[in-house]
């Protein structure tokens, strides 16, 4: 995973700047009761048709690297009995590659986490399961596709899939192998693929859908009225890694096309990732940007599907580690959250934005830390809640969550 050394000039630099305080929420923040042990991570949140969250994330349980993925749903304040999906010891574990559970359409969950596949460092796969009707039990795992290389395979997102099934996309490091077939980022390009997962768990339709883009940053997927959107960081021949969604309609995939012309080269992957939601045709996408060495969260709307994007608005207040994640609102506006860079510390925020750019004031979920333990925290929306999970650092790893009520 190569990341950049701008990317601490410009953290550096946020020093010297002003830093925006933060309004009152829109409603109370409740801290939901804890359910995952120490040390955990990696949490992960999905609502279902029926409004029902779950939480996943990642517990170590064992020495030297033996882990649980489990998930938990929500029940008014707290959360369910934690259930556990698999144990290994042979989980990648990652602070922004992270495994996922998602709601099914035809009942039960379809769940993703990463597993080696040889001894280079980015040798490993996606591995699927598909759970009964009741979410309790676990089919078996396979792959969404029929690659055998040792090397990556990850930043997996799931989405409905038009008609039937769940769609899933993900990063493939399949044609960046040297000609003797060893992992590693010395030949090739990073591939942006993409299969469906049909509710008895078989996968079919896969197919590659970007030929180069961005090797380590987090995809995000929606369904629309229209058909699927899937967002991503590209890359250019140049090195310009700008935001670049496909659209799935009518049983082919369009695009890509760049959801805005930020222009920002960088001869590294900045790891991090888009953030999509969608009501219909309404839809939203926040991005992190730092062309000029100016870090910044975006969001543009579209109201075709995500044929068309209007003018970006920026959300962060001054300086920002990025990190952002998005919701609809039931009127069209949208929440964005993101990482704010502050001195010394850093802050998980929010603000609801409009399509014509009105922006609500920033509010503070909590505070957080600049670096990769914190990972990516997360946000969905259920009826009037927001429900938020993130890493907490001190004293130890744990995933929390918390809920607002909007008014």
């Amino acid at each position: 995973m190569k990341i950049t050394g701008a990317l601490l000039a410009f953290s550096c630099a946020a020093l010297l700047g002003s830093f925006g305080t933060a309004a009152q929420p829109p409603g109370p923040i409740q801290e939901l009761a804890v359910v995952a042990g120490t040390p955990s991570g990696q949490p992960q949140l999905a609502v279902g048709a029926d409004g029902r969250v779950v939480l996943s994330w990642l517990e170590k349980i064992g020495e030297p690297s033996t882990y649980a993925f489990k998930y938990a749903f929500r029940d008014g304040d707290r959360w369910s009995a934690p259930r556990t999906i698999v144990e290994r010891d042979r989980f990648f574990v990652n602070w922004a590659d992270v495994p996922s559970v998602f709601p099914m359409r035809a009942g039960g969950l379809v769940a993703h986490w990463l597993q080696k596949n040889g001894e280079g460092t980015y040798a490993y796969d996606v591995r699927l399961s598909v759970s009964d009707k009741h979410a309790a039990k676990w089919g078996p795992d396979r792959t969404p596709y029929t690659d055998t290389s040792q090397t990556e395979h990850g930043f997996a997102t799931f989405f409905d899939w038009p008609g039937e099934g769940t769609g899933v996309v993900w990063l493939d490091g399949r044609e960046m192998t040297d000609s003797a077939g060893h992992d590693g980022h010395a030949a090739g390009a990073m591939t942006l693929r993409v299969a469906r997962v049909t509710p008895d768990g078989t996968v079919t339709d896969e197919s590659r859908i970007d030929a180069r883009v961005c090797e380590c940053c987090p995809t995000t997927a929606v369904a629309t009225a229209r058909g699927a959107l899937v967002a991503y960081r590209d890359r250019s021949e140049t090195e310009v890694r700008d935001i670049a969604v496909m659209r799935l309609e009518d049983g082919k995939w369009h695009g890509p096309t760049y959801v805005h012309a930020d222009n920002w080269e960088i001869n590294a992957c900045p790891v991090n990732g888009p953030a999509l939601a969608a009501a219909g045709d309404r839809v939203a996408l926040a991005w992190f940007t730092a062309e000029a060495e100016t870090p910044r969260a975006m969001v543009a709307f579209s109201s075709d599907g995500g044929t068309t994007f209007g003018k970006p608005v920026r959300v962060d207040e001054s300086q920002t580690l990025g990190r952002v994640d998005a919701v609809m609102l039931d009127d069209g506006r949208a929440v964005v959250s993101w990482l704010e860079f502050l001195p010394g510390a850093s802050e998980f925020r929010a603000r609801i934005v409009s399509p014509d750019g009105t922006r609500e004031p920033a509010f503070r979920i909590t505070a957080s830390t600049a670096d990769r333990q914190a990972g990516y925290p997360r946000m969905v929306r259920a009826g009037k809640d927001l429900i938020f999970a993130w890493t907490s650092t001190r004293p130890a790893p744990q995933v929390r969550t918390a809920a607002v009520r909007l008014p």
